[in-house]
């Protein structure tokens, strides 16, 4: 169940107030970075599955209450540089279509598909969070997790790719058929937590996004590293003549559990030109 409305803090406590003057959520955990960002402001919120190690109760997770996007659209995503990890020095790639957001990466559990609200608003809580003791990823021995996987947007800034005239049903099918297949595969002999087939040059949360796009059809997309497949996607896209596009920029949510993001430049040199070419981002 969704909730909307205003969120409050009064008197030491965090809540959400409709236009009715009813409240949700009060006496209940709201992390910090949402009352830092969106205090007085229209949000929505709803219960998870998981729960916070603090009081055991479910997380709330909660995101701007604002009109969404006119479909079908796709949106790819170039996500700035994790600071504090060196498996992020070039940056990350994720794909949004239609609503649906598309998540490859080394670890088994971060291969997935979530709403919006998930992969750019989830708080830093429970197993969400980077761990108390070293400030990354890190699962304990008596099990409990901590995936450092909050909200996107809270972790860093991101270039946005959006794109209106593909075939989205298709597009979709293609990323369910590839989470599948990564699901399907047998365990990592020596780390549980890695996807066992997992490769740099050809299965990585880039190569995998712009291999879809290929086998929708757009074969003339190239690049390996995040920001040259941005960079090419971007061109390419921006060239065919059936199709709208539109870059821009979320810039990160600051938060105390992430560091700024770092922005990376192309290695490929034709990558330099082609991004003097492109529209500025708004």
């Amino acid at each position: 169940m969704v909730f909307r409305g205003t969120l409050r803090w009064e008197g030491g406590k965090s809540f959400i107030e409709n236009e009715d003057g009813k409240r949700f959520f009060e006496g209940k955990q709201i992390w910090d970075g949402y009352i830092h960002h969106w205090q007085n402001k229209p949000v929505c919120a709803r219960e998870l599955s998981q729960k916070d190690y603090e009081y055991n109760e479910p997380i709330i997770i909660m995101w701007p209450d604002q009109p969404l996007p006119e479909k079908p659209f796709v949106e790819i995503y170039y996500n700035e540089r994790l600071v504090k990890y060196p498996a992020s020095t070039f940056g990350h790639n994720a794909i949004n279509v239609n609503g649906e957001f598309f998540n490859f990466s080394h670890l088994i559990n971060e291969n997935e598909a979530m709403d919006e609200a998930e992969y750019m608003y989830r708080p830093a809580l429970g197993e969400f969070a980077p761990s108390p003791h070293n400030g990354k990823f890190e699962v304990l021995e008596d099990g409990t997790a901590y995936y450092d996987k909050f909200g996107r947007n809270f972790m860093r800034s991101i270039h946005v790719l959006r794109v209106v005239g593909i075939d989205t049903d298709h597009l979709s099918n293609i990323y369910h058929d590839i989470l599948k297949m990564i699901h399907a595969t047998p365990p990592h002999p020596k780390n549980p937590e890695k996807y066992q087939d997992f490769n740099f040059f050809n299965r990585s949360c880039t190569t995998l996004i712009r291999d879809g796009l290929r086998k929708y059809g757009h074969k003339r997309i190239r690049g390996v590293l995040p920001r040259d497949f941005f960079i090419s996607a971007a061109t390419v896209l921006n060239q065919a003549n059936e199709l709208i596009t539109q870059l821009y920029e979320r810039p990160q949510l600051k938060v105390p559990e992430a560091p700024y993001s770092q922005t990376t430049i192309p290695l490929n040199p034709m990558n330099w030109i082609r991004l003097k070419n492109l529209p500025k981002m708004n």
